[in-house]
């Protein structure tokens, strides 16, 4: 079991989060994926370590409307932390869930936010609509941030090919690459078996130009909700990682004397952890001086990919489904989103996107999986 710790001052659990998260994820069963226990885990974190840093308590009695401490962490998060509000509510819901909980359990008698009642068409949608006698109106929390509909944020091309020409660290580049050449999630590349890697000139199966077929598996690598996938990965891309593993990562493995099946390391030869990942985008963005995260790097993948698929008409298959396959999405609707980005951009930007992607369609366009 890899159910997450939340640890206080003392060093012993911090209670009754800890409680809360072993009721949510052993007894409801409320995450299949330890991945999502992981982030589970970081969001309540999250909340206990900015009452511990303004000296609040979690169950202090409720103050005026807006003045709860669960109000004052929102009114942080989207106000000095600058997050989306969408982020924020992911974290508030589970944070709601948290006092909802310690209510039933007996640890507070009123929760510090209200509820507000708001109209939704899914009573209308659901199979026992006939039955519902709700109206069509279910109770929100009020303390939720207002959210608002924005595209997936991507690299356009010049910024790609900027980005290209920088000099990087050769193990940074390897996680650009693997991000927004393949679709990888940040725990996907920095998590990457060296066990993939192999000299394409050396395999009679593969030919200068095209893709390399890879499956991923979570006995090798962490993936989210350990469903495996295959990817595709460019031919020259292979070529820079067999690269890295003959005179880069030889080196930096030294140094740590540790034997790691991942194969892009840190400099003390080590694997990147999360945080270091957030750190090293961010030595990236002030290096280039535009926006740049991992998560954006992934987006351009999906969004120029799919916008090219869509033109080639050698491609033997749905694009929409070839991109949903390779990026690991659960649902198609959540590829969907690129194809409202694509129809926002310009014919003239779509197709300035690297050549590569032309060169690797055009004589084996791959198959939708």
């Amino acid at each position: 079991m890899d159910l997450p710790i939340l640890l206080g001052d003392d060093m012993r659990p911090l209670e009754p989060a800890q409680s809360f998260i072993a009721h949510l994820l052993l007894e409801r069963h409320g995450a299949d994926s330890p991945l999502t226990w992981e982030d589970y885990g970081r969001r309540l974190y999250d909340f206990f370590a900015f009452l511990d840093a303004n000296k609040l308590a979690w169950n202090e009695n409720a103050r005026a409307p807006g003045l709860s401490v669960v109000a004052r962490y929102k009114d942080w998060s989207l106000g000095e932390l600058s997050l989306n509000p969408s982020t924020v509510n992911q974290r508030l819901r589970l944070v709601v869930k948290f006092y909802e909980w310690a209510k039933k359990k007996g640890h507070i008698d009123h929760l510090p936010f209200a509820y507000e009642d708001v109209r939704t068409t899914r009573a209308a949608q659901s199979f026992l609509a006939h039955v519902d006698q709700s109206g069509g109106v279910v109770g929100r929390p009020a303390v939720m941030a207002r959210e608002w509909t924005r595209p997936p944020e991507f690299l356009t091309k010049e910024q790609v090919g900027a980005c290209r020409v920088q000099e990087l660290r050769a193990s940074h580049r390897l996680l650009f690459d693997l991000m927004e050449r393949v679709g990888l999630r940040s725990v996907e590349a920095r998590t990457f078996p060296l066990k993939y890697v192999f000299n394409p000139k050396g395999a009679v199966a593969v030919k200068p130009g095209h893709m390399i077929r890879l499956d991923l598996d979570p006995a090798d690598m962490k993936i989210k909700y350990d469903k495996p996938r295959s990817v595709d990965v460019p031919y020259t891309l292979m070529e820079d990682m067999y690269s890295y593993t003959l005179y880069q990562r030889e080196v930096l493995r030294q140094r740590s004397g540790m034997p790691t099946p991942c194969l892009i390391l840190n400099e003390l030869g080590r694997p990147y952890t999360r945080p270091a990942i957030v750190e090293v985008f961010k030595a990236i963005e002030r290096k280039m001086g535009f926006r740049i995260r991992a998560h954006m790097l992934r987006h351009t993948y999906g969004t120029y990919t799919l916008a090219r698929l869509r033109k080639n008409r050698d491609f033997a298959g749905e694009p929409l489904l070839y991109v949903r396959d390779r990026m690991g999405h659960s649902d198609v609707q959540t590829t969907a989103v690129y194809l409202h980005v694509i129809n926002q951009l310009s014919a003239q930007m779509v197709l300035a996107h690297e050549d590569e992607i032309d060169q690797l369609f055009e004589n084996a366009a791959p198959k939708a999986a």
